[in-house]
Parts: structure tokens; sequence; C-alpha cells
């Protein structure tokens, strides 16, 4: 989740030391290898690297996107051509993607930086810790636990093909989208958002949620009734006469309880790098 699968980058891992240290050793030492390898990705790539830059920080600072107008907002880009060209380019190369709300039209998609290790610079690179070993004295710490599962949630979007395998719909046409929905009591709507939902043609929808442990997945009574008012919500607003069905995707499983009765589907992330 660190180094985003890239061959390049794995070469440097060094035998012997833990996860933690290997990711000491190549960004937080003085002299770590890929401690600057975020300027140079971009210089590598784009002849003039600094409006991809700026995007890219723009989209950091938001994590489920940002629309075309918010982009030109933020970055003071005009919302030409010349925008939509390196949209489409950082598009390509793999560090965004483009997707629609559950609902909404082509003109209103979001675009969402996804390239795994642009996000972890943007977390914990870009304010430029001194701590050589800042990794190993931030295990388990919130930050940290946090960012495992925005990046699990990221390793997910990529792999959508594997969980369409997986649910055993890869021969029946989908669409990806999102959902949100803010809180309104009068509407009866708890607020909320859904990363990924594949509606099928077989008159099926499947709500995922994405859930990142070190081991089996628990699921509690509270838990079980955030993912209930999650469907609550989808149903309500989009008034749906699909069926709706939820997904549970977590690193290795559920542990079976009176709540995992809920769960209509499961992957894993063993599922995830499955052949497709």
């Amino acid at each position: 989740m660190v180094l985003g699968g890239i061959p390049f980058y794995w070469e440097f891992l060094e035998k012997g030391l833990s996860v933690a240290q290997n990711i000491d050793r190549l960004f937080f030492e003085p002299d770590a290898q890929l401690k600057l390898e975020y300027d140079h990705l971009f210089s590598s790539l784009f002849r003039h690297p600094e409006g991809y830059v700026r995007i890219i920080h723009a989209l950091a600072g938001k994590r489920t996107g940002l629309t075309r107008g918010e982009i030109a907002q933020k970055t003071k880009m005009s919302p030409s051509g010349n925008l939509t060209k390196k949209l489409k380019e950082l598009e390509s190369c793999g560090f965004i993607r483009e997707y629609n709300g559950y609902g909404k039209k082509t003109k209103d998609s979001i675009f969402q930086l996804i390239d795994p290790f642009v996000l972890f610079y943007h977390h914990f690179l870009s304010s430029k810790p001194r701590d050589p070993a800042f990794w190993t004295h931030q295990l388990n710490t919130p930050a940290q636990n946090n960012w495992k599962g925005l990046a699990f949630e990221q390793i997910c979007l990529l792999h959508v093909e594997q969980i369409k395998k997986t649910l055993g719909i890869s021969m029946i046409h989908t669409d990806v989208f999102s959902f949100y929905c803010e809180s309104n009591p009068d509407l009866g709507l708890f607020g909320s958002q859904i990363d990924m939902i594949i509606w099928r043609a077989d008159r099926v929808i499947n709500l995922l949620e994405m859930k990142y442990n070190t081991g089996l997945y628990l699921i509690t009574k509270k838990q079980d009734q955030a993912m209930q008012n999650k469907m609550h919500d989808f149903i309500t607003v989009t008034k749906t006469r699909d069926a709706v069905h939820l997904t549970l995707v977590t690193a290795y499983g559920v542990t079976p309880n009176i709540y995992s009765n809920g769960i209509q589907s499961q992957v894993t992330m063993k599922d995830l790098f499955q052949r497709v």
C-alpha cells in the first residue's frame, strides 16, 4: 500500500528488515533512497509538471474527490481544454480516476486521487518529518491506522474486475458509482458516504463496505447499524426498486456472528489479487 506494487520500488527492499524498518530506510532516514521520489516522478513523466502537481495537491485535500469546476477553483486554472487534457493524462498514468455519483450526469463527474504511493506521500512525507524512525514510531497510531483503512479502500477501487469475478458477475453488464447524502432528520436520512456501488443489469445493486483489519473482521452491533443506515439512505434517496445487497470487502474475512448474517456476499484481499 506504500509502494503501490511498482517493481522498481520493490527492488529497494532489504531482506531481513521488517516492513516498518524498510519504510523508514527508504523514506525517512536522512539519505533515504526514495525521499525525493515524489518530485522526480512528475518531472520524469511531464515536460512541465507544475500544473499536474497542482491538480494532485488539490485532489489530495479531499478523499472523495473533486469536480472539474472545484479543481479549477482550487488550482486557479481555467476550466478549459488544457485542464481536461491534464486530467486525462493523469488518469491514463493511473494517478486519478474519473467516476460518477449514482444518478448523476457525466458533466458532474468526480476526479479522485487513487495512486497508493502519491497518497502515502501526501499523508506522511509532504510535512517532511525529521524523525529517521518516523514510520516505526507511528505503528498502531490513529493516523497510521486511518491511512491503512483509506489505502485499502483505494486497492479495492483498483480491483473492480476481481471483485466482480468473486461475486460471479463478470459476464453481467455493470456500472460502478459512488453515493453521498447529507444527514436530514426531516427526511429520515442519517447521512452516508458509499465509495463503491456496483449496479448490475440483472437488477441487483451491490453496496460495498471496505474494511481493513489485520485479522478476521468482527462486525459489532454499532457497525451493523451503520451499514444498515447506509442501505436505508441509498434506497430512500434513489427510490430504487432493484434488490440491494450488502457486500463486505475485508483483508482476511469476517468472524461469523449474528451481525455477519446481514452480509449477502464477501470479498477478501486474496480475491483482489486473483487473475481475471
